[in-house]
């Protein structure tokens, strides 16, 4: 008997020898190269929910922390999204355009509230911000390895765009009451 998709994944074994070849399962059960560029997005994808993780464990503001934790969430569909080939008519778990316009809320939000910017920020600040701006550079690796993926939901690669630009408006809200830093031409102060 299948799991209802509103069942989580229950796993019984962590490893399978399954990939010890080279070669992995895909959600749909076809096997792939482990350098498969979707198999890189996946990784990458992964790697910003990791970072998120890390953000979490120290301090952030609440409103911040909130939305980081959802944030995690969404990215597991993604990963869910990504693991199979897209198909026409197919009802796999797919990120839908309301999850694209909730990130672009969320942008208008958080950036309501910061500083208009005058130059280019520097990753840094808060420990948060920092961690947050590494998130952000990872979710734009994230994107660029999904490009390169045949046959993909079009909303999931709108989705990583969006993704990375809240990760940066976060990093900058993380740095509410720090001092930004900022780009200074030449390093000049």
């Amino acid at each position: 008997m299948g799991r209802k998709r509103s069942e989580p994944v229950r796993l019984t074994r962590i490893y399978t020898r399954a990939g010890d070849g080279g070669r992995t399962y895909l959600g749909d059960g076809s096997r792939v190269e482990k350098t498969d560029p979707r198999i890189a997005a996946l990784g990458a994808v992964e790697e910003v929910n990791a970072h998120i993780g890390v953000v979490l464990t120290g301090s952030v503001p609440d409103a911040v922390r909130e939305t980081l934790a959802r944030l995690q969430n969404d990215l597991f569909d993604l990963g869910a999204d990504l693991a199979v080939p897209l198909d026409e008519g197919d009802d796999r778990l797919r990120i839908q355009s309301a999850q694209v316009e909730e990130l672009e809320r969320l942008c208008d939000r958080f950036n309501e509230d910061l500083q208009p910017l005058k130059s280019f920020v520097l990753p840094g600040g808060t420990e948060a911000a920092a961690q947050l701006h590494l998130a952000r550079t990872v979710c734009r690796r994230a994107e660029l390895d999904a490009l390169r993926i045949t046959s993909v939901n079009h909303t999931a690669l709108v989705y990583l765009n969006r993704l990375s630009d809240l990760l940066f408006v976060l990093a900058r809200a993380a740095n509410a009451g720090a001092e930004e830093p900022l780009w200074r031409p030449g390093g000049d102060g």
